[in-house]
């Protein structure tokens, strides 16, 4: 079997829809094929959208496959047809999507690596709050949890991430006019995540996570971004430590973690401590579940067996390195021991050398000044 160079990623970063993310790709597709390249379409959601359908006037589209499942019928890029293709460049729209249960890759990011193992470019389009390390911030910034997100070492697999930038207004207005949505559907997204504050928080989160994505493959400077040769990409010599427990806030703290750790190039490890006897299925159901997160984020995961949490996770930290600790304040979780508490006191007593990080679980917070807002107050005579 002939073996391909690998295929190069190029995504159009947007932080909402409507910011025209696919007409600019299928623009750029339209290029492409006037220079003589063989170009095809994988995967296009036209949203109703006529401008950029358009766009793909002239350009060979692959046919959906069709897929049966729980009694409807649904349609999903036909990955096997495009590998068999072969094209020298793929459109892949939307790519967060989850694909329909039984299918071979679970994730459309899935497909595109094979496209991309197989030597196929391929350009594709995301917003940013599909970016796993920012869900935190996002659900903060606009009250929704995003489900389908893409692993940050996913990006990094792109050659290349352009931002297609609007001002919040030009989309709102765009919004209103119905070329983005139906005007039921506009009204609705108005009133809900396309609030103006929401869409200026989150056009600065792509702004600066394009500009991070630049500086990462091109340099900032010789001596910032590139290594002693000017060519090999920058490491520091930081090595952070993620300290993991049942708490589901855990989830949290590994996301901020990973992400320092990628904007300042030092590894990142999450480390779990389990007392000798400690046999509670529920237990380790819970810290299995929150290693395997951070090792599908590609953050090298450990269980530490020891009578003793804060002095296990100190030496391991110490043998392996380790220059920052990233800790949770569990408050929100009543059912955790006191003894955890005493143990972030040692932690921090005992690595003065490192610099230790103790996170509040800001849903806590959140949930507290909940509580206040709905206490029964005077009312006004």
């Amino acid at each position: 079997m002939t073996e391909h160079p690998s295929g190069k990623l190029k995504i159009f970063l947007g932080f909402a829809a409507g910011v025209g993310k696919t007409y600019q790709m299928l623009e750029e597709a339209q290029e492409l094929k006037q220079r003589g390249v063989d170009v095809v379409v994988g995967y296009f959601e036209p949203h109703g959208r006529k401008d950029t359908i358009a766009m793909t006037d002239g350009l060979e589209a692959i046919p959906r496959r069709k897929v049966e499942y729980r009694g409807a019928a649904f349609e999903e890029m036909d990955t096997e047809a495009i590998l068999a293709r072969h094209p020298a460049v793929c459109i892949v729209d939307e790519f967060p999507h989850t694909n329909v249960p039984g299918s071979k890759w679970n994730k459309r990011w899935e497909d595109v690596l094979a496209m991309l193992a197989a030597g196929i470019d391929v350009y594709t389009t995301m917003n940013i709050q599909h970016l796993e390390s920012l869900n935190d911030q996002v659900a903060q910034v606009s009250g929704v949890r995003v489900r389908e997100t893409i692993p940050d070492w996913v990006m990094e697999q792109a050659s290349e991430v352009v931002m297609v930038d609007l001002t919040p207004r030009a989309l709102l207005n765009r919004l209103e006019r119905g070329v983005v949505y139906s005007p039921e559907k506009a009204k609705l997204a108005i009133n809900n995540f396309f609030r103006e504050s929401t869409l200026a928080a989150l056009r600065e989160m792509a702004l600066r996570q394009t500009a991070h994505e630049v500086g990462a493959r091109h340099g900032d400077s010789d001596s910032e971004r590139n290594g002693p040769e000017g060519n090999a990409p920058y490491r520091s010599d930081e090595k952070l430590m993620v300290v993991v427990s049942q708490d589901p806030a855990s989830v949290a703290l590994i996301r901020r973690a990973k992400r320092v750790a990628d904007f300042i190039g030092a590894d990142c490890m999450a480390v779990a401590v389990m007392k000798p006897g400690e046999k509670s299925a529920e237990m380790r159901g819970r810290i299995e579940k929150h290693l395997n997160f951070a090792r599908n984020l590609h953050v090298d995961a450990r269980i530490l067996e020891s009578p003793e949490t804060a002095e296990a996770l100190v030496q391991f930290a110490r043998a392996n390195n380790i220059t920052q600790i990233y800790m949770i304040w569990p408050r929100r979780a009543a059912w955790l021991p006191l003894f955890i508490r005493n143990d972030l006191q040692k932690v921090v007593r005992m690595a003065r050398d490192m610099q230790v990080t103790i996170v509040d679980d800001r849903r806590y917070m959140q949930e507290q000044e909940r509580q206040k807002e709905a206490a029964p107050t005077r009312p006004p005579e």
